[in-house]
């Protein structure tokens, strides 16, 4: 939505101050909680509040077939659904593009990231393989919600049991079993950057991510003490300088670690 310009002023002096309303540093996260098994439906599901912006995802197993490209390994679906009650900038009707990138660039760092071993998804080669739904559910918007989002889901991945198949090769949901094949090292995080002015600032408010002119997020893991980025996609219509990039790769590892730290419980 549209901030005005005082506001935009303010914040851009304040920024440049090296301040924020809430009186965190630039690069700072605010609090974040962690819920598990938050619904009985799924197979697993997390709540997260970053600050005031709260979601819930959830992770649902179906059958299907495999992707034409990829007859050997099973599938990962992301959705995101926008609901009206979370924020007032999201409205009514088919996803809209905020709902898309959401969904494609949670199934970008978590499927390149390698955290899933989809062949081990595989019922039938070539005919039938497991689905993993992962649904994303916003309950207040208060900035930032790709970052809460990718937390919630992979701490719902984490905490999901396999339902397993009878003797008719059906679902049945009410005898779970393992966890899904997930990697033991992995746990890809999202991190935001956001650029307002000059300023480079992480995890922002709604107010500050409605005055920010352009914002990059990347999708990041780390095995055998690599890290490795996984997706990247940027937003908004300014640029970023190869200074700023280069800022903002320097950074990129030092937050991912402090989310970890914050996480370690979860993930």
């Amino acid at each position: 939505m549209e901030v005005s310009n005082l506001t935009k002023d303010y914040l851009n002096k304040l920024f440049s101050s090296g301040k924020r309303f809430d009186g965190r540093k630039l690069e700072d996260y605010r609090d974040v909680e962690v819920s598990v098994d938050v619904s009985n439906k799924a197979e697993g599901s997390a709540r997260v509040k970053l600050g005031k912006t709260e979601v819930v995802v959830g992770v649902k197993l179906g059958i299907g077939e495999p992707y034409p490209d990829s007859p050997d390994k099973g599938n990962l679906m992301c959705t995101g659904e926008l609901l009206l009650l979370a924020s007032p900038r999201f409205e009514a009707g088919p996803p809209g593009f905020q709902a898309i990138e959401l969904g494609r660039l949670l199934d970008r760092a978590i499927r390149e990231s390698g955290m899933i071993d989809l062949s081990k998804l595989v019922i039938t080669p070539g005919e039938k393989v497991w689905t993993i739904y992962l649904d994303i559910y916003p309950i207040n918007d208060d900035g930032n919600l790709l970052d809460a989002a990718n937390i919630g889901a992979i701490v719902a991945l984490k905490n999901a049991k396999m339902p397993s198949l009878d003797k008719d090769g059906k679902i049945d949901y009410e005898n779970r079993k393992g966890g899904l094949p997930l990697s033991k090292e992995i746990a890809p995080l999202s991190v935001s950057f956001y650029k307002l002015g000059e300023t480079i600032i992480v995890d922002p408010t709604r107010e500050e991510e409605e005055a920010c002119e352009t914002r990059v997020t990347f999708g990041i893991s780390k095995w055998n003490k690599h890290y490795m980025v996984n997706a990247c996609q940027k937003a908004g219509q300014n640029s970023f300088t190869e200074e700023e990039m280069n800022k903002i790769l320097d950074l990129l590892p030092k937050e991912f670690e402090e989310l970890n730290k914050r996480l370690k419980n979860h993930l």
